[in-house]
């Protein structure tokens, strides 16, 4: 079955391109131009992944963001303006999967989308005995993709979920960034990328604390990223 991608840029010509592109690349897309468009396309839950332009008139792309992050775990790849770190940072903060920057090429935004969907492809419940991965009070399920801390369901997008089970399978070793991009965004780490620091964030407000108080979750110096093992 072809993956569905939604496309959400007001820029005619452009997602046009990036449409026909992806159609020989084997994805079948849907194009729309405006930010309340895009969330109802994406609330119907036929899609795979969602491209979203930050620079559209009436409701802009982070908008569009927040609004579809209320109901829906769509892994979302952002297209941002080259050199607009603030965009990227809060984009990445709503809830973004990952960014491009404009101008990019085709074959660029594919590798992305690629990388995205070999990441969140989940295998269904009844395919076999699902393996629980248990941390402390962190409990998930990797061909389920779901996770729970202290019995609660945690709401994580794809790319939260993918970096949480990297430091859950390594816990209590570091992970250095540059791993947890190969591994968690199938990516290499590029530099000044703040991608993964801004992911990790979000999961510390997510994740509960351990016996002390602390976070689970702790930044070793010049090392990377620790899930602490209780």
């Amino acid at each position: 079955m072809k993956s569905k991608v939604l496309l959400i840029d007001d820029d005619i010509e452009l997602v046009g391109m990036f449409k026909e592109y992806l159609e020989q690349e084997g994805f079948d897309v849907k194009m729309v131009h405006d930010g309340e468009a895009g969330t109802a396309e994406a609330f119907t839950g036929l899609y795979s992944i969602a491209i979203l332009d930050v620079m559209m008139p009436r409701m802009n792309g982070l908008e569009t963001l927040r609004r579809i992050r209320t109901n829906s775990q769509l892994p979302i790849l952002m297209l941002t303006g080259r050199g607009d770190d603030t965009d990227r940072i809060v984009g990445l903060e709503l809830g973004a999967d990952d960014y491009v920057a404009k101008p990019c090429t085709p074959r660029e935004l594919t590798a992305r989308i690629r990388a995205i969907l070999r990441r969140a492809q989940s295998v269904p419940a009844d395919s076999g005995a699902a393996t629980a991965l248990t941390v402390g009070q962190l409990t998930m399920w990797p061909e389920q993709r779901r996770a729970a801390w202290a019995g609660d369901k945690l709401e994580l997008t794809s790319t939260e979920f993918n970096l949480l089970e990297v430091l859950a399978r390594n816990a209590g070793r570091p992970v250095s960034k540059n791993a947890l991009s190969e591994q968690g965004l199938g990516r290499p780490l590029a530099r000044f990328d703040r991608n993964i620091d801004v992911h990790l964030s979000s999961l510390r407000h997510k994740l509960g604390t351990i016996a002390d108080g602390r976070s689970c979750l702790q930044t070793v110096y010049r090392l990377g990223y620790q899930l602490i093992k209780e």
